[in-house]
């Protein structure tokens, strides 16, 4: 394959979209139409899994195929290291187009902002002011197709959401600036304009260059805002709300790290308008951002470059919005802030039409599989075996990441924690996804909460965020059927050990096929033992597989002696 002849990538993410949000995934979810006729041109994953439920750690493990254990990433204020090789230095250095539009927060290096041949960062509260890391001032390659001063001004509302709060735990607020001033439309207009100047041989002097666009929406995330137009789409009375368990953080099965959450988020006492309020506020964000991505996926086939494009849809995690009485997220494994959205489509590749991929699988194999799809990685195993070639043992140079060939040295490929998705490749089918949270800090605990001020809410979520970021080391297998959290805190935990009386950092096993809304941690049963032994030899071998910081050379010879 020649560098002409390699696809174009165009990887849409969306920020803090759960999977049961779309209808396609879930009874409670809505219709989105542009998602919906992507996943029917391609491959849609029932059961895709983030690496680690918080924006950086999860973005930084997708560019680069390793678990935030792997690359030191595990709180939002650690971004990308200068030891990493990942996606767009791969995609740069094989002459390929760079393009970052939307929410950035992986990247803040000058050397990695560098790679980018387009670089138009927009946020939560609209243009990067430099407060925060991971949102970089200044554009490279293009201006803002939408005059800046209309872009703050339609995000005004969001900097003082928290202000008009309906209760300590839910803020949303429905709003009338022009729709073309939303984070969304702002970010299909100026992808749509990228998209023309590609077209038009921008960015291409010495060529033709396929190119690799990142589109990156903040929304759904919070603040939750929409317009009214979107909003008058999901009236709040029509919102189905997910199964509740009244005692599920008071009948002794919880851990202390999901009461203190509840204790925070629970939106027990708040009125019903306002619980399904911000659920619809949040479905009507959703919307829009599914009708920009329809604007993109249109722009692409106006243009003729749909077939050679191959189009990946994810989020980064999910959020509460509703389960278990909650909205946001916190550092907890249930499935709405764990499981998202995936889909893969190339229409004038390899990759099938309207197939379903059941078994679980992790974000950080959307790098592989584009690698594969593109043919700059093989992924092939059979390459290590002892006696298959007379080369010399390969060692691992971060400078140095080229085959002769053209494609990645195999202790590049050997380096990422991710492996090509089945389905979409020929690779098979996956037994089990994993997920992390924490760095090994001490816990934070209920008589901690205690010293914040009252009422508890989404500001005490803010001021308690980095202790919780930082807590235990926990680590979470999912397979079809059953899901397990543990924790080394866990070891010796029992349902009267927790700072408050009740239990302590105990397990946590779900039943997946017979509570699907994970309402009942059955871990401290003693009938799911053998269960659990099973699962944690699953962790175990994550662990082992995971462990090497850099590839050890692999012998190219059986022997001393072989020839």
């Amino acid at each position: 394959m020649t560098d002409a002849e390699r696809p174009n990538i165009l990887f849409i993410m969306a920020d803090q979209m759960k999977w049961s949000i779309l209808r396609m995934y879930s009874e409670i979810g809505i219709e989105t139409p542009a998602l919906e006729r992507l996943a029917a041109q391609g491959v849609r994953f029932e059961a895709a899994i983030t690496p680690h439920p918080l924006c950086v750690p999860a973005r930084t493990s997708v560019m680069t195929a390793r678990y935030p254990h792997s690359t030191g990433c595990r709180r939002n204020e650690t971004l990308m290291p200068d030891t990493e090789v990942h996606a767009f230095r791969i995609w740069k250095e094989a002459g390929y187009v760079t393009g970052l539009i939307g929410k950035n927060h992986s990247f803040v290096r000058d050397e990695d902002l560098s790679l980018f041949d387009v670089r138009n960062e927009i946020s939560h509260q609209g243009l990067p002011a430099g407060g925060y890391a991971g949102e970089n001032i200044g554009n490279t390659g293009m201006d803002w197709v939408v005059p800046e001063a209309e872009i703050n001004a339609g995000h005004a509302a969001r900097t003082t959401l928290r202000e008009h709060a309906q209760s300590p735990r839910i803020a949303y607020a429905v709003t009338g600036h022009d729709e073309s001033q939303y984070g969304s439309s702002v970010i299909a207009t100026q992808t749509e304009s990228f998209l023309d100047r590609y077209a038009a041989g921008d960015w291409q002097e010495n060529g033709p260059r396929p190119f690799a666009l990142w589109t990156s929406f903040p929304d759904p995330h919070e603040p939750f805002e929409a317009p009214r137009r979107y909003a008058d789409m999901f009236p709040p009375e029509d919102v189905k709300l997910p199964p509740q368990r009244q005692d599920e953080y008071s009948d002794g099965t919880a851990p202390e790290r999901n009461r203190v959450l509840a204790a925070m988020m629970h939106q027990a006492d708040d009125a019903d308008e306002h619980r399904r309020g911000v659920i619809s506020v949040y479905q009507a964000m959703t919307r829009f951002v599914d009708d920009s991505i329809g604007r993109i996926v249109e722009k692409l086939e106006s243009l003729g470059l749909r077939e050679n494009t191959v189009i990946v849809f994810t989020t980064d995690h999910g959020d509460f919005m509703g389960e278990h009485g909650m909205a946001v997220k916190g550092g907890v494994f249930y499935d709405c802030l764990v499981r998202v959205p995936l889909i893969v489509s190339w229409q004038g590749g390899s990759v099938p039409v309207g197939a379903v991929e059941p078994s679980p699988v992790s974000t950080i194999d959307v790098l592989p599989t584009l690698l594969k799809l593109q043919g700059l990685a093989t992924f092939d195993d059979a390459e290590d075996l002892p006696g298959t070639s007379t080369e010399p043992e390969e060692h691992y140079d971060p400078s140095n990441i080229w085959r002769d060939d053209g494609r990645l040295r195999r202790a590049v490929e050997r380096r990422m924690d991710g492996a090509p998705l089945p389905t979409v490749t020929d690779a098979p089918s996956r037994e089990a996804a994993f997920s992390e949270y924490g760095t090994g800090g001490p816990p934070f605990t209920l008589k901690m909460l205690e010293r914040l001020p009252k009422p508890w809410g989404y500001s005490s979520i803010i001021e308690s965020l980095w202790a919780r970021e930082a807590e235990g080391r926990r680590k979470m297998v999912r397979t079809q059927r059953w899901k397990y959290v543990h924790d080394s805190m866990a070891i010796g935990a029992t349902p009267t050990s927790g700072s408050d009386g009740g239990p302590g950092e105990v397990d946590e096993l779900y039943d997946l096929e017979n509570d699907p809304w994970e309402l009942h941690n059955v871990a401290q049963e003693p009938e799911y033992a053998g269960v659990i032994s099973e699962l944690r030899l699953k962790l175990a071998d994550w662990m082992i597989d995971t462990e090497d910081y850099v590839p050890v050379p692999l012998p190219r010879q059986i022997g001393r002696a072989s020839s």
